[in-house]
């Protein structure tokens, strides 16, 4: 284990079990650290962690022992991290989005930049066998020129299930910055890079109710829109229109679809790994189910911090910074062209990361399964 990756776990909230799930075991991974604003959270998260140490959020940053920052904090608090870790000489890999704010991301890839740190990002859910799948049928032209896609994502609201929701309702929250990292992401995996945008949205309700938990009955407030809605258009002319909600109580619309010239590809819910990706050629008589082809099988979170940590030999990582980037401008430019009533090209692009090649668990994780 001594040439392992040294990982440090910032925020130890609901996502944490998951990515610590994925990591425990792996040959090239040593979580080595944990850190937390609930000190008992920390304790508890070391003792199950052979090896890790509960260490305050500072003494974590500037552990010696720390190569990579895994940043699991709230979105309010994902620049300030990011930006501590990489003055420290650490690279880091954060949940979704990069930052509350875009220009607060721009300053954690510029500083990474500076420093020689590398900046990674969820969503990874989008390197698994659903999104990779439908992509390599895009890819082999399966549907033909692709000409326009539609991304649907109805809820009636987190704070059903969440017992501390209030996040999702201020800046950095709402719909298209919670779930849309993850319909972005897949689009640009399916079609590239975003060049304009044009948004409407709205704000249904100033209060929400907490369903769960020990705080449940508890009325919060809603300071961000709660239903946004737009058309993107992508650098090689295909059009997406999107919708993102915490106002519906359910939809029969596919997560995605992409329609091309000969034939309609329905792709699975990107909030998941795996999923049905079927087919429905122009002149044929329905649906057919694609056998998996790409993508990390059986992926969990966690697997694009494994992507990140072991890229190298030219290949950049897959949840890198760039796209993670250009996916918040796309997002936070929807919500100015809501507020402002105009369409606004954007300022990023990406490189479209290298699709993944079908890959059992048994091998990205390191042989242990």
């Amino acid at each position: 284990m001594g040439d392992a990756h040294r990982v440090g776990v910032v925020g130890l909230g609901v996502i944490s079990r998951a990515y610590l799930d994925t990591l425990s075991g792996h040959p090239a991974v040593r979580v080595t650290a944990v850190a937390d604003l609930d000190s008992s959270r920390s304790a508890a998260a070391a003792a199950a962690l052979p090896g890790a140490r509960a260490l305050t959020v500072g003494e974590l940053l500037s552990s010696p022992d720390v190569d990579t920052v895994l940043n699991l904090t709230t979105p309010a608090a994902h620049a300030e991290i990011a930006l501590g870790a990489i003055r420290h000489g650490k690279n880091v890999y954060g949940e979704k989005p990069l930052a509350a704010g875009l220009e607060e991301a721009r300053a954690v890839l510029e500083a990474a930049d500076r420093a020689g740190a590398g900046v990674g990002c969820a969503p990874d859910t989008v390197l698994g066998t659903g999104v990779q799948t439908a992509r390599a049928a895009v890819a082999a032209g399966t549907i033909g020129r692709p000409q326009f896609a539609s991304a649907v994502m109805v809820t009636p609201g987190h704070e059903r299930w969440h017992p501390h929701p209030d996040f999702y309702y201020t800046a950095g929250g709402g719909p298209l910055l919670d779930m849309g990292p993850y319909y972005l992401s897949s689009l640009v995996h399916l079609l590239g890079p975003v060049r304009a945008v044009t948004g409407a949205a709205g704000r249904l309700r100033t209060e929400r109710v907490i369903g769960s938990g020990p705080r449940a009955g508890e009325r919060i407030p809603v300071e961000v829109d709660s239903h946004v809605s737009g058309v993107l258009e992508h650098v090689n002319g295909t059009l997406t229109t999107l919708t993102t909600s915490f106002d519906g109580v359910a939809t029969t619309a596919a997560p995605i679809e992409v329609h091309g010239e000969s034939g309609t590809l329905s792709v699975p819910d990107p909030n998941r790994f795996d999923g049905e990706v079927r087919l429905h050629a122009l002149g044929g008589t329905g649906w057919r189910t694609l056998p998996a082809s790409a993508g990390y099988a059986d992926g969990a979170r966690g697997v694009g911090l494994l992507d990140f940590l072991t890229a190298g030999g030219g290949r950049a990582p897959r949840a890198n910074g760039e796209l993670a980037l250009h996916v918040l401008e796309t997002m936070t430019a929807l919500l100015r062209s809501a507020a402002e009533g105009r369409r606004i090209e954007l300022t990023t692009s990406a490189q479209v990361p290298e699709p993944v090649p079908l890959t059992a668990a048994s091998r990205w994780h390191g042989g242990t399964g």
